[in-house]
């Protein structure tokens, strides 16, 4: 069938020629978020920075719609290094509502500071404070991970039952492996602290990093009625749209949310990120190894 398109069969000899070459893009991608995610552990303890909601603090959220949070966050950074101010706005006029002050120190503490910079004392009606202790919240955060790892767990055990063949099945589990390291690695490169809502988002990732590879090994391992070359370029019309249109989706909602929700922010930010390098492991890298095992086992 390819050969009566000279275009495609054109496509095909570069492809064939070049798809070992490929795989050294992801490879290298890869390598490198290893070596500086293990840099970064090294440094500081964790693989991500995180947040108040999961290293333990405060957080006060006060009902002042006239505040400059811009002078109000520089003004306490001088005294909490570590704090986060955010604004909490109406989703249809983008007026300022309230804003919430989140720092590791004690409620006491940011409190004073707060009632000291605003001119007037905080109580139960124009403000609410929340604090959780950090051995909570590490615990929280320990058992967040065990979630991660047991759904890639999992993950690895359903792509294993469907495939029932090694390379296909470790091809896929780390495609979806690279999609969840180079994520991370972007987001410490640009010190995002990590919340529970980024943790959900890392989850979701999972599922959506697996989507398209088990695409791609379907059509390519299971559909024997076209040639290998028309079968990856049939799931790569069909995975990359569902891809893109994911990209547009998480794109549009990112803009439409991006002052008001600091939770969704990170997540759709996580998911457009993670996304975007699963064009790449599933494209140059699963594709480049499927066709290689293909190639050794002689299947057509």
């Amino acid at each position: 069938m390819d050969n009566a398109n000279p275009i495609i069969v054109n496509k095909k000899n570069v492809y064939e020629k070049s798809y070992k070459l490929i795989l050294i893009i992801p490879i290298i991608l890869l390598l490198f978020s290893l070596i500086y995610l293990y840099q970064f552990n090294a440094k500081n303890g964790d693989l991500v920075y995180r947040d108040v909601s999961l290293t333990g603090g405060t957080t006060i959220t006060v009902f002042d719609s006239n505040v400059d949070v811009n002078n109000l966050k520089e003004t306490l950074r001088a005294q909490f290094p570590d704090v986060s101010v955010r604004v909490i706005a109406d989703i249809t006029t983008r007026r300022q509502q309230a804003f919430f002050v989140e720092t590791s120190s004690s409620p006491e503490e940011i409190q004073t500071a707060l009632e000291s910079l605003l001119g007037y004392s905080l109580n139960s009606e124009n403000s609410s404070v929340e604090f959780t202790g950090s051995s909570l919240s590490t615990g929280f955060y320990q058992q967040l991970r065990f979630a991660i790892l047991l759904a890639f767990i999992f993950m690895a055990a359903v792509i294993f039952f469907i495939f029932r063949s090694p390379i296909p099945s470790l091809a896929v589990i780390l495609a979806a492996f690279a999609d969840i390291v180079m994520t991370i690695a972007v987001i410490d490169l640009f010190g995002i602290p990590l919340s529970i809502g980024g943790i959900v988002a890392l989850l979701m990732l999972i599922g959506y990093s697996v989507d398209t590879d088990i695409l791609l090994t379907s059509r390519l391992l299971r559909n024997r009625d076209e040639s290998a070359n028309m079968r990856t370029l049939n799931a790569f019309k069909t995975g990359i749209t569902m891809t893109l249109t994911a990209i547009a989706a998480v794109g549009i909602s990112l803009f439409i949310i991006y002052s008001f929700s600091e939770t969704l922010r990170q997540i759709f930010t996580i998911l457009l990120v993670g996304l975007s390098f699963d064009i790449i492991n599933t494209w140059l890298m699963n594709a480049s190894i499927l066709r290689w095992y293909m190639e050794v086992k002689k299947i057509e």
